[in-house]
């Protein structure tokens, strides 16, 4: 590969050049291609989607397109936990400065800027959430984390649900795979009909509200008794990219979870499984996807006995060498038009 520059081919394994896809589709059609075949495209092997066949260093062996799909989904949701992070030290920053001078011209007492309210106690965040439903009149997007929905959690809301709807309001929500089992959150998404579509991933940011995309509601603390009203025209299209990113990442409410390939595993014992290798703990994983301990726990013992894995150690090993130890699945329904495709509707 003398001669030959990194910079020639600035591209990442998700748009290869035209000569790099011929070479690496040839490698996947054939199971290998001669090292020659690669001298013009070092991408592929800086990229890793070849490499020496340990049979026969004369010949390029490809990595699977299973594998690089979930490399790069795994970028995917690096990117949009490293996003939302980001956003929250940018809040806090802005909060700490903003304090540390005068009061901004037409700021409320005690409230923030104009850009920025924190809002104390639930009395406050509701009366700041009817503002802004009253207000709206084209499209709510929310992220609902946690698992299955309580009955009294989805009536808390409901008022300001219907309102919406009867003004011709288009919503889109996103929840985690657990909340799939939960009647209270069908129902509700049956009274409303066209007017809400839902889809689910494994896990999804914490909560947050988009109205008209030009006001967001986020929480300011862990029990969610404080709020952040967000009307900074960055931050609020910056929140806006995070959900329209994790929505194409996510499965309609619809369609059937995918299966994982492996016979005696689900899709949700997958996405433990890939918490594991990542070594987080049972408290974490069970948070992150909705789910109890408990059952977090359950199905850990079973994915150890369908693994036959006798120990935590000997069930990481066992991940790593069936290819679990990467996100659950290749998802993707893409929205050219920017707007929610029909495969996305809720139940009916």
């Amino acid at each position: 590969m003398t001669g030959h520059r990194t910079d020639e081919h600035p591209h990442g394994a998700d748009r290869l050049c035209e000569a790099a896809d011929r070479v690496y589709s040839r490698a996947v059609r054939r199971g290998r291609v001669p090292r020659h075949d690669a001298d013009h495209v070092p991408c592929l092997l800086e990229l890793g989607l070849l490499h020496p066949d340990p049979d026969d260093m004369d010949w390029l062996v490809p990595t699977s397109p299973q594998e690089v799909m979930t490399r790069l989904l795994r970028g995917v949701y690096d990117e949009i936990s490293a996003s939302h992070r980001r956003v929250g030290s940018a809040v806090a920053a802005f909060d700490r400065y903003a304090g540390l001078g005068g009061r901004a011209p037409g700021a409320h007492h005690g409230e923030g800027t104009s850009a920025l309210r924190v809002l104390d106690g639930p009395s406050r965040i509701q009366a700041a959430l009817d503002e802004a439903t009253e207000a709206c009149t084209t499209e709510v997007l929310t992220v609902q984390p946690g698992g299955i929905r309580r009955e009294h959690e989805l009536s808390e809301g409901l008022h300001r649900a219907l309102a919406l709807r009867g003004r011709g309001v288009r919503m889109r929500d996103l929840y985690n795979h657990v909340a799939r089992h939960g009647q209270g959150l069908l129902n509700y998404l049956e009274l409303m009909g066209d007017a809400v579509e839902a889809r689910t991933l494994d896990e999804v940011i914490d909560r947050l509200i988009l109205f008209d995309r030009t006001v967001a509601f986020v929480p300011a603390n862990a029990d969610r008794t404080m709020a952040l009203e967000l009307r900074h025209p960055g931050l609020v299209a910056y929140l806006v990219t995070v959900f329209e990113r994790l929505w194409r990442l996510a499965v309609p409410l619809t369609a059937p979870l995918p299966d994982t390939r492996i016979e005696g595993i689900s899709h949700r014992e997958q996405s433990i499984a890939a918490l594991l290798a990542e070594g987080h703990q049972d408290a974490v994983i069970a948070e992150r996807l909705g789910i109890s301990v408990r059952t977090c726990r359950a199905h850990i013992a079973r994915l150890s006995e369908t693994l036959g894995a006798a120990s935590r150690t000997q069930l990481g090993v066992r991940i790593a060498q069936v290819g679990l130890n990467g996100p659950a699945g290749p998802l993707s329904f893409p929205d050219q038009s920017g707007q929610p495709d029909q495969e996305s509707r809720t139940v009916r």
